[in-house]
């Protein structure tokens, strides 16, 4: 394995494991009454995301520009997708950690208002031996609170579509480029013939029906229980997701081929 790709994998599973932990900042919105700052406060973690796809996707093209016809090349992608599958699990593993952290990150800030001190505080003594004193095996309390039967089943099938899309909808376009040098420049801008999908399921359906769910937790026309089951039904749907664009790598990279033949 070569130093780029080793990055590579690195850097998708820093952004799958931000990913993850972000289904945990509405439980601690709800649980600290202050949504819009737990979500302000998760957009520095989401702007390290975004920074590593950004070195990402180009380091993964490159890579495969100056091996455009090596057998190993879906081992590579495979491997790529492999490590979002384990970021997913660590994460979703992480998410009652995340959640005491975030937690106390959103309570100081609501008393110092202040990202700079937040950040200084977070590497004190004092802030080290919070974050140590709460790492620990999450309970068996955090994996039984899952029910099935309560779960919006349409809301969770989409989310795993979006999911399985937006995953492949970086490495499609790169390996259809592989599979057709002749159109691999138009391949690379199709990513929106995936990603612009998955978009738009979570922006019309997914993420007003969380919304609505966490207004009406604050407002008590919603359990706490419920949230929470719905959240982990969310990160569980997320990881069924991410391993199901093994199957779906191969043939969106065939559909993007065809439709930059096409145009």
């Amino acid at each position: 394995m070569t130093v780029q790709i080793a990055i590579v994998l690195l850097l998708n599973f820093v952004i799958t494991l931000i990913g993850t932990l972000a289904y945990a900042v509405r439980l601690v919105g709800v649980k600290t009454g202050r949504v819009a700052v737990s979500f302000a406060l998760f957009n520095i973690l989401a702007l390290i995301s975004r920074t590593a796809n950004t070195f990402q996707v180009p380091l993964l093209t490159k890579y495969v520009e100056k091996n455009p016809y090596s057998e190993t090349l879906i081992g590579l992608f495979n491997l790529v997708i492999l490590t979002a599958v384990i970021a997913s699990a660590i994460g979703a593993f992480m998410i009652p950690f995340f959640q005491r952290i975030f937690y106390k990150a959103v309570e100081a800030f609501s008393v110092n208002r202040s990202v700079y001190k937040l950040v200084l505080h977070s590497f004190s003594k004092s802030g080290v031996k919070y974050i140590k004193e709460n790492i620990r095996i999450p309970s068996k309390i955090n994996f039984g609170i899952l029910n099935l039967r309560k779960l919006p089943f349409k809301l969770m099938l989409l989310n795993t579509i979006s999911v399985t899309l937006l995953t492949v909808g970086a490495l499609a376009p790169i390996y259809a480029g592989s599979l057709a040098p002749e159109v691999r420049a138009t391949s690379i801008t199709l990513s929106a013939i995936l990603n612009g999908f998955a978009i738009i399921v979570m922006a019309v359906f997914i993420d007003p029906y969380l919304s609505i769910m966490t207004d009406d937790v604050i407002d008590g026309k919603c359990s706490m229980a419920e949230f929470n089951n719905c959240v982990s039904g969310m990160v569980i749907t997320k990881i069924i997701g991410t391993a199901l664009s093994f199957v779906v790598l191969v043939p969106s990279a065939y559909l993007i081929v065809w439709v930059a033949r096409f145009i």
